[in-house]
């Protein structure tokens, strides 16, 4: 099993492959969704990271990713301009769960 990132800049693409992981570097919602359509196609492969800023240009990609498929393990990544989410959005989804105020 590898992994491999589809990243949105390339200091994000750098670090990993500093850790040894492959990846590509694009830009824009068609190029994102060509990149997770060709490699989807490796049966080897067995995490799929992507930048939240790039997932959010392709969420109905994303959503059939996380709902479909065993394989791969799609890792949601923040980059280098921080999150894409609020500040407490652990707690508020942990409250809407199960309906307690934390």
């Amino acid at each position: 099993m590898k992994m491999y990132l589809i990243s949105d800049n390339v200091d994000t693409l750098t670090g990993m492959r500093l850790a040894g992981v492959e990846g590509v570097v694009v830009h824009g919602r068609k190029e994102a969704k060509a990149a997770v359509e060709k490699v989807l196609e490796d049966k080897n492969l067995g995490i799929l990271l992507i930048t939240e800023k790039l997932s959010f240009e392709i969420p109905e990609v994303i959503d059939d990713i996380k709902l479909n498929k065993k394989q791969p393990l799609l890792v949601e990544i923040p980059d280098r301009h921080g999150l894409g989410r609020q500040k407490n959005f652990i707690t508020n989804y942990i409250n809407e769960a199960i309906g307690i105020k934390i």
